[in-house]
């Protein structure tokens, strides 16, 4: 099944100030989830970014705010983010296709994917654009992510599966992401 461009969009869960120092490989996630927003933002993907309890976890950090081209978000106290955003975000609601990045893993990542899938769609989860503070949490989820019927996916291969072809202005931005 072709992740199709005009049918997804994308959750951003909780890249926050006190969280990321903590995360399991925290500069490579960082990096990567910067390439995977700017990408997302170049081919014009609805992003919602998250934050959980924000008085004590902090502001979504910079690199992605600035990667996202938005200092907006949707205030979760639920683990899963699905309910917040379903419910305060019609470019989200109409998608088939959600694109999950973000921390923890198997925690509010793994709790969203589940409840998207049991409302009827397509979790896209980001292989490389997700982390937990231990490795071991991190890869068990992906493991339940599969169980649970979702796609597993790079930032490098999903934002080329998108773009579709080469050629065009938009291909060059996203080849120069890449590199």
């Amino acid at each position: 099944m072709r992740i199709e461009r005009e049918h997804t969009a994308a959750i951003v869960i909780d890249y926050q100030e006190k969280l990321m120092p903590a995360m399991d490989r925290k500069e490579a996630l960082t990096e990567n989830s910067s390439i995977l927003l700017a990408g997302l933002r170049t081919l014009g993907i609805p992003m919602v970014l998250t934050q959980q309890y924000t008085k004590g976890l902090g502001s979504t950090v910079k690199e992605l705010t600035q990667a996202a081209g938005t200092e907006e978000f949707v205030e979760k106290i639920r683990f899963s983010a699905f309910e917040d955003v379903i419910r305060s975000c019609p470019q989200i609601q109409e998608k088939k296709y959600i694109i999950l990045c973000g921390v923890e893993a198997h925690i509010c990542v793994l709790q969203t994917l589940i409840d998207l899938k049991e409302a009827g769609y397509v979790p896209v989860l980001v292989t490389d654009c997700v982390s937990s503070r231990r490795r071991t949490d991190c890869e068990t989820a992906f493991i339940r992510a599969q169980q649970e019927g979702a796609i597993l996916t790079t930032y490098e291969a999903l934002l080329f599966e998108l773009l579709e072809k080469a050629g065009t202005d938009e291909s060059k931005k996203i080849q120069r992401l890449v590199k």
